[in-house]
């Protein structure tokens, strides 16, 4: 999965766990499971943001030059 996949994916699954939390259907402690989820789903898309910054930040390797970025 690329990086901007992997962020997609992350940003529908909190939405997801946004919507059943809104919906007010859950058992408390099937909420504080997903709130859970929550967590551990955001800290996967900030190490995975993290990551792409520093791949940004790093140089090119010696004899090597960077390839131009197109705007989305």
């Amino acid at each position: 999965m690329s990086g901007v996949d992997q962020l997609e994916y992350f940003s529908r699954q909190l939405e997801d766990a946004a919507a059943q939390l809104r919906g007010g259907d859950l058992e408390p402690e099937q909420a504080a499971r997903l709130v859970e989820e929550c967590a551990r789903l955001a800290g996967d898309a900030a190490n995975e943001l993290d990551r792409r910054v520093r791949v940004a930040a790093e140089p090119p390797a010696p004899g090597q030059t960077s390839l131009p970025t197109q705007p989305a």
